[in-house]
């Protein structure tokens, strides 16, 4: 099982990137995934947003309505639209996969902390720098 993020790079404050993660190993409709981001000197992931297998996305409310993902699953992958970006959205951001809310998805939520260590698959991240 593998999971690759890309797209990151360096947009303006309002600005847009669509981030994308290839999965292997498994099919989008065989596991919820998970985006999760650290910022800059942070020691602590903090997740955005997770899909559970059946296509439902659920948002942390620090991305809702700006966030939006979407999955391809012909091509294996699973897109993060991400708009009007704010400098506090800077960090290295991961995809993760998790057979927990795979099999429970009605425990996803963000009303507190999204652990990543309910997560058994993490990916290598890509960079997204908000600034001016």
């Amino acid at each position: 099982v593998q999971l690759q993020a890309s797209g990151g790079g360096l947009v303006q404050p309002g600005g847009s990137l669509r981030l994308s993660c290839v999965v292997s190993g498994f099919t989008l409709d065989e596991y919820a995934i998970g985006w999760f981001r650290r910022a800059p000197g942070k020691e602590r992931d903090v997740g955005s947003c997770v899909t559970s297998a059946d296509g439902t996305t659920t948002y942390a409310d620090s991305v809702k309505g700006r966030f939006t993902v979407s999955r391809d699953i012909g091509k294996n992958t699973l897109y993060l639209q991400m708009d009007s970006l704010e400098p506090e959205d800077t960090a290295n951001y991961f995809c993760a996969a998790s057979l927990y809310y795979t099999l429970y998805p009605e425990r996803i939520t963000f009303e507190l902390t999204m652990d990543v260590a309910e997560f058994d698959y993490l990916g290598q991240g890509t960079l997204v720098t908000v600034s001016s």
